[in-house]
């Protein structure tokens, strides 16, 4: 019903790693261009979808931008 998956993982969730995955062929993405690609707010981006990300191994930061891991990959089907 609110499309949670074994994770805890919702839609929006999932649309952030496709869109890193599919849309920048997992090169790493700077917080305003995903924010924009998603069409949401940089905060809502950086406090509500990335910390859990982070946190569960399936985004990473580095200093050129966001990319997904190989944990995302996996879970979302595409390995």
């Amino acid at each position: 019903m609110l499309d949670v998956d074994s994770l805890g993982l919702e839609s929006a969730d999932r649309k952030l790693l496709e869109t890193i995955i599919k849309k920048f062929r997992n090169r790493p993405v700077g917080l305003n261009t995903l924010a924009a690609a998603l069409g949401e707010e940089k905060a809502v981006v950086e406090e509500m979808y990335e910390p859990y990300l982070l946190k569960i191994g399936m985004l990473q930061r580095t200093p050129s931008g966001r990319v997904a891991t190989e944990a995302a990959y996996r879970h979302l089907g595409l390995l």
